[in-house]
């Protein structure tokens, strides 16, 4: 699918919208692109921000998760908790190989060994694969999760993926996102009350101390801190 906006005109937007609230960029959004826009979710505290917004303002709006098979067993409780809650049905989006042919292919528990090529394999082929049915996604990502997010504007040009990529809470801090979760009665992954701040794979996730980066509970013990959903 062929790029709708040129650059200058994503800036544009990007500009119009900074001082906006989420709702409204979403609305706007959605009213744009329609059936061709989806929301990828983790099913983490901004993802479920997310969630409930889109119910409110386009609740036709498509959500999908990658199902790696090694999420937490509260990751998929949750799943299930807001499906029901809101009557919906997100698309389940797996990787082409189950965990049994991975480990025959490149190792057993390539986690430990290669964190970066396990989640090539479970996040970001299938995250490629699903994206190429869209024309713009939506995300989660706010600018004071990491570094690499630092520069993150609400509307861009996705150059890793080809598509359009709206960033609603960029400018969110994280006691915006559970100011809304507190105040609409969002469902959230229960671990987020047990130190877990951000929340993948079980096996690639611990709790984050008082003090550390929201962030280090992710790949600890190696340099990765994106799984290369994100450029």
């Amino acid at each position: 699918m062929s790029m709708e906006y040129s650059l200058p005109e994503l800036e544009d937007l990007a500009a119009k919208f900074e001082e906006e609230q989420p709702e409204k960029l979403l609305a706007w959004a959605t009213a744009q692109f329609g059936n061709d826009i989806v929301l990828a979710s983790s099913f983490g505290a901004e993802d479920v921000v997310l969630i409930d917004m889109l119910q409110k303002i386009a609740p036709g709006t498509p959500v999908f998760y990658l199902d790696t098979n090694k999420h937490f067993t509260e990751t998929y409780e949750t799943i299930e908790r807001i499906e029901k809650h809101y009557q919906a049905s997100f698309i389940r989006i797996l990787p082409q190989i189950t965990l049994e042919e991975q480990a025959n292919l490149y190792g057993d528990e390539l986690w430990k060994s290669n964190p970066t090529s396990c989640c090539n394999l479970r996040k970001v082929e299938p995250l490629t694969r699903i994206l190429g049915e869209y024309t713009a996604w939506i995300t989660g990502i706010r600018r004071d999760q990491a570094p690499t997010r630092a520069h993150t504007k609400k509307v861009e040009w996705d150059s890793k993926f080809n598509l359009v990529k709206f960033n609603p809470l960029a400018a969110w801090t994280n006691d915006d996102v559970w100011a809304y979760i507190r105040e609409h009665q969002v469902i959230y992954n229960p671990l987020h009350d047990q130190y877990y701040s951000s929340i993948g794979c079980e096996v690639c996730t611990r709790q984050v101390l008082p003090g550390e980066d929201p962030r280090a509970g992710r790949w600890s013990g190696f340099e990765k801190t994106e799984c290369g959903l994100h450029k």
